[in-house]
């Protein structure tokens, strides 16, 4: 998944892509996985949060459980029962949901994770590998273990807040986005590689995802979008007698 660059008026966010068909929200919209019928919407005035239905576009229920944590800023979903919330409180809060057709039917907080010092801007969750990422202004990412709710690790040496994050759920590597610097790490919070992919002023990076095709496949990268209108393309190689990685990348210009 790997959301526009450029502004259209209403800037799409998330883009899912089905056998047949694509799905895209706007920003501050989730779809709710693995239903995609469903999706999870934030930013309002009083911080409530909403619930509503993707075909129809229409709200079935708000939920002011988020009203006491501030500005929500990012939100992960990896499953119907999970929720994942971050912003200005600097808190990570995992919330229990009780969804179905169209009826929400509880929304708790599970459990708050504290450890970043300014605001969340970023998550991403996988439930293969069980790790929940955040992304924060205060220039780290934490590595959260899923099932335990607990700290794992934290990715410092960013240059700038971090802006993008993805995890690949074929091998766990994940990538964080920190100004125009893409880095790629463990799931231990080991750091591989780092790369500075603009080509010029305004190549900060605003979204970031992996094509999975299989975990030995030569051809998987990592995709980038910047502020200056390129999706660039990064190429993992490993160096076998030095144990390294490295990163090399390709611009493709959108018009």
């Amino acid at each position: 998944m790997l959301g526009y660059v450029n502004n259209f008026g209403q800037v799409p966010k998330q883009i899912v892509c089905l056998e047949k068909d694509a799905l895209v929200l706007e920003s501050r919209r989730l779809l709710v996985c693995p239903l995609w019928s469903c999706y999870f919407s934030w930013g309002l005035p009083d911080h409530s949060c909403a619930f509503g239905n993707y075909a129809t576009d229409k709200t079935f229920a708000v939920c002011e459980s988020l009203c006491d944590w501030g500005e929500t800023l990012c939100a992960a979903c990896p499953n119907t029962s999970t929720l994942v919330t971050a912003g200005t409180s600097t808190v990570v809060c995992v919330w229990d949901l009780g969804l179905a057709k169209d009826k929400l039917t509880h929304m708790k907080l599970r459990q708050p994770l504290y450890g970043h010092t300014d605001a969340v801007t970023c998550l991403a969750v996988s439930e293969g590998h069980g790790v929940i990422v955040s992304g924060s202004r205060d220039r780290t990412c934490i590595l959260w273990d899923l099932p335990e709710l607990s700290y794992v690790t934290q990715l410092a040496g960013h240059t700038a807040g971090v802006s993008a994050l993805a995890i690949n759920d074929l091998t766990g590597e994940v990538a964080s986005c920190s100004g125009a610097e893409l880095y790629l790490w463990t799931t231990k919070g080991h750091l591989l590689s780092s790369v500075d992919a603009s080509c010029g002023p305004l190549g900060d990076i605003l979204c970031v995802g992996f094509t999975q095709r299989h975990e030995w496949d030569a051809r998987n990268a990592i995709v980038t979008g910047s502020a200056d209108g390129v999706v660039r393309e990064e190429e993992e190689e490993e160096e076998e007698e030095q144990g390294c990685y490295s990163v090399s990348c390709r611009r493709f210009l959108l018009n």
